[in-house]
C-alpha cells in the first residue's frame, strides 16, 4: 500500500536578481515526501539546499512553481500574516545552532510553541512530558541551556520542533556542531520520531554518514536534483560517498 503523500514540490524555481547579476538558485525542482519518511538533501555549497529549506519553511518565496501540503497549496502562504501561520501550524525547525532561549528552562523552551498557539496550560504539561521523555531529558527538565551539553541542547531543540506535531520537520545540518557519538544519538532520535510518530523529515547535510539514516537521499548540484539514492542498509555509506564524489567532481570541472 502506498504511503500518504505529505508534501509535493512542483517545478520549484528561485532566481535572485540584482544590479549586474542573476543567480538561479533552484531550477524546476520536483519531488515528494511521504508520511513517516526522512529525506536527506546533499550537495556542494551553493547548490540550492538552503534556498529549498527557506522556501519550504515560507521564509522565502519561489520565483515559479508550487508547494502542496496534504494536497493543498496557496500562493498566499508566502505572504504575511499567512507565512507565519503556515510555519506555526505546519513546520518544525531544527538548526545547527540550537536557538534556545537562555533564560528559560528545558521544559519552558519546549512549551513555548504551545504557549504561542494559545494552548490551555492544562494541556501543555502532558505534551511537554511526552516529548521530554522521547528525547531522554526527564532528569534535565528544570535546567537552563547553559547547563546542558551540545547534544542535550539539540535534544531540547528537537523536542521544541515536534511539540506541536507539525506535518514536516526541516532540519538544517542538525549534527553539524556535534561529535560523532552525540550525532549518532541525535540521528537515532530523528529515526525514532519517524517510526513512532510517523514524522516526515527533510534533513540537509554535508555528511554522508548522516545521510545513511534517511530513507532517500536527493543530490543537489547547481540548483538541480542530479541524482537520488534509496537507502537499503547494504553499503549505503559507500554508495552515497561515491555519488557525492561525482557531484564534487562536477563542481571542480
Amino acid at each position: 500500500m502506498d504511503k500518504k503523500k505529505i508534501l509535493a514540490v512542483n517545478e520549484l524555481s528561485k532566481i535572485y536578481k540584482g544590479e549586474g547579476y542573476k543567480v538561479e538558485a533552484l531550477k524546476n525542482i520536483s519531488f515528494k515526501l511521504e508520511l513517516g519518511e526522512m529525506i536527506a538533501v546533499m550537495g556542494t555549497s551553493g547548490s540550492g539546499k538552503s534556498t529549498l529549506l527557506n522556501i519550504l519553511g515560507a521564509l522565502d518565496e519561489p520565483t515559479a512553481g508550487s508547494i502542496e501540503l496534504n494536497g493543498n497549496h496557496t500562493k498566499e502562504m508566502f505572504k504575511e500574516p499567512h507565512a507565519s501561520l503556515y510555519r506555526r501550524d505546519n513546520i518544525g525547525f531544527i538548526f545547527q545552532s540550537f536557538h534556545l532561549l537562555k533564560d528559560l528552562s528545558v521544559e519552558e523552551n519546549i512549551a513555548l510553541p504551545l504557549i504561542l498557539k494559545g494552548i490551555h496550560k492544562d494541556l501543555i504539561t502532558p505534551k511537554v512530558n511526552q516529548v521530554i521523555k522521547l528525547v531522554g531529558l526527564m532528569n534535565w527538565r528544570k535546567h537552563r541551556p547553559i547547563q546542558l551539553s551540545g547534544g542535550q541542547q539539540q535534544r531540547v531543540a528537537i523536542a521544541r520542533a515536534i511539540i506541536t506535531a507539525p506535518p514536516i520537520i526541516l532540519a538544517d545540518e542538525p549534527t553539524g556542531n556535534l561529535d560523532f557519538n552525540t550525532s549518532s544519538e541525535i540521528l537515532n532520535i530523528l529515526v525514532d520520531m519517524k517510526e513512532q510518530l510517523s514524522q516526515s523529515i527533510i534533513l540537509v547535510t554535508h555528511d554522508a554518514n548522516v545521510a545513511t539514516y534517511a530513507d532517500r537521499v536527493l543530490f543537489f548540484h547547481d540548483g538541480n536534483i542530479v541524482d537520488e539514492y534509496k537507502c537499503e542498509a547494504n553499503n549505503d555509506l559507500e554508495n552515497i560517498l561515491e555519488k557525492f564524489k561525482l557531484i564534487t567532481e562536477r563542481q571542480t570541472v
